[in-house]
């Protein structure tokens, strides 16, 4: 059971990028993914989630119409669409999964993100924001 997360590279203020978080060893659909990042210095945050079985997205304040998060069935595999980007989202990003309740449209925003409930986590890929 594992998480490979990829896609991470230099990008310049305004650009694009995609990560993408593939799963092995198990099926995506019973499950939420979320993808965290680090800032070197600073605690690591959530910044988007997704329950599986219906697409349904949550995004951090910071990044809200600016990330976009989507999954494709096939190929067992969760992206995160990054545009606009901005020097402050440099970071190493990670992707990790938790039980689908966690990120329940009830649940509170700093419960979708508690970090102890996600079990899986993949190595991280690194974005850099530069010009």
């Amino acid at each position: 059971v594992q998480l490979q997360a990829s896609g991470g590279g230099l990008v310049q203020p305004g650009g694009s990028l995609r990560l993408s978080c593939v799963a092995s060893g198990f099926t995506l659909e019973y499950y939420a993914i979320g993808w965290f990042r680090q800032a070197p210095g600073r605690e690591r945050e959530g910044v988007s989630c997704m329950k599986i079985s219906d697409s349904s997205p949550y995004y951090a304040d910071s990044v809200k119409g600016r990330f976009t998060i989507s999954r494709d069935h096939a190929k067992n595999t969760v992206y995160l669409q990054m545009n606009s980007l901005k020097p402050e989202d440099t970071a190493v990003y990670y992707c990790a999964r938790a039980f689908e309740a966690v990120v329940h449209p009830t649940a509170s925003p700093d419960s979708k993100f508690r970090e102890e409930e996600y079990d899986v986590w993949g190595q991280g890929t690194q974005l850099t924001v530069s010009s």
